[in-house]
């Protein structure tokens, strides 16, 4: 299945990806930063920046502000409260705006995960082209079919999801008119160990549900989401920052630029390079033949007359003359000239 996820991109498995360098809350309140990170993820060649549209109100509850009134684990991760931390960082409406704005500036799709009603109105104004739930939200059914209305491609995450859960969130989305889905594989872990990360889930993810799959990554470095794209990934899902260093939620598991612009440039390799089942030799590699293949050569010096024996013949480049495959229709025949040894044996110098 395949379909346009933007007016000017269609998502099918094992094509070229869409790459989204996800900021997420890494502008940390800043819009200075916010627009820094947008510059440099445009330069690295990334398609879109997703952010995140939340507020103290929509995303977290009262106990749970009151369980984390300190961070105490890293200070340059985690600093005063919970709700201190989310009152800095989340987007202001007309935030959302002067970036969307910048980003039109740009050349680059601006997009945001909704976590509530109010902030899928406020994507959908601001003509966001399709919707990203958030892997916390695939049991949100609420939250899904109000996505759904709205007729925009809709891209849901799947990490800590079951398949049960998986597929009660697609039924949801069909049930209420929306069939351009894009699911993505998704460990959420940041980051998560190696052995948990299981890419083969992209492909099972295909085959069970038959809608197109990508790979929204936490693993640190460019090589985890790469490699998602010989398994048919066609979007990737990066966490993006200007420096791993900076303060904050997700900076440490960021792709950096050179990070990124790797994941943008060699993914499309890949997909090209990923090329056909069927299999094909290319009109290069036919024209190397001549050279870079063998023929079969005479051993010794011969006689016209001489009727040729296995140790008469030997195989070398080029590729000119008769090839060693056909070294049993050569034995046994005899000569119509002398031939010199080290000498290229063709049809014509046989009776």
């Amino acid at each position: 299945m395949k379909f346009n996820l933007t007016p000017d991109f269609t998502v099918e498995n094992f094509t070229a990806p869409y790459i989204i360098a996800e900021i997420g809350s890494n502008h940390n309140g800043d819009m200075d930063l916010a627009r820094k990170i947008i510059d440099a993820a445009v330069a690295t060649g990334a398609h879109a920046v997703k952010f995140q549209s939340w507020t103290p109100e929509s995303l977290i509850a009262t106990e749970e502000y009151e369980a984390n009134t300190v961070y105490t684990d890293d200070p340059k991760k985690h600093w005063g409260s919970l709700r201190e931390m989310v009152e800095e960082y989340y987007l202001r409406e007309d935030q959302h705006k002067e970036l969307k704005e910048y980003c039109d500036t740009k050349g680059v799709d601006f997009c945001s995960t909704p976590f509530s009603e109010g902030e899928t109105d406020l994507l959908n104004d601001l003509e966001v082209p399709f919707f990203k739930v958030a892997s916390m939200d695939i049991n949100n059914l609420r939250l899904l079919k109000y996505l759904a209305q709205f007729d925009k491609p809709i891209i849901l995450s799947t990490g800590m999801a079951t398949l049960g859960e998986i597929e009660q969130a697609i039924q949801t989305l069909e049930d209420a008119g929306n069939q351009r889905i894009m699911l993505l594989h998704c460990i959420s872990v940041y980051p998560p160990k190696m052995e948990n990360v299981n890419l083969r889930n992209i492909t099972m993810l295909q085959q069970t549900f038959g809608y197109p799959v990508g790979f929204s990554d936490h693993t640190i470095g460019s090589a985890i989401p790469l490699a998602s794209v010989a398994l048919g990934a066609c979007l990737i899902e990066k966490h993006f920052t200007i420096d791993k260093d900076l303060p904050g939620w997700d900076h440490m598991i960021s792709a950096n630029p050179e990070e990124m612009t790797d994941i943008c440039s060699e993914s499309k390799n890949i997909a090209a390079a990923m090329g056909s089942y069927r299999r094909t030799i290319s009109d290069e590699e036919e024209q190397k033949m001549p050279k870079m293949r063998r023929s079969i050569i005479t051993a010794r010096n011969l006689k016209k007359g001489d009727i040729i024996e296995e140790k008469d013949l030997t195989f070398k480049r080029p590729g000119t003359g008769i090839a060693p495959d056909e070294e049993k229709f050569v034995v046994g025949r005899s000569l119509k000239n002398d031939l010199v040894k080290d000498s290229v044996i063709r049809w014509d110098d046989l009776v």
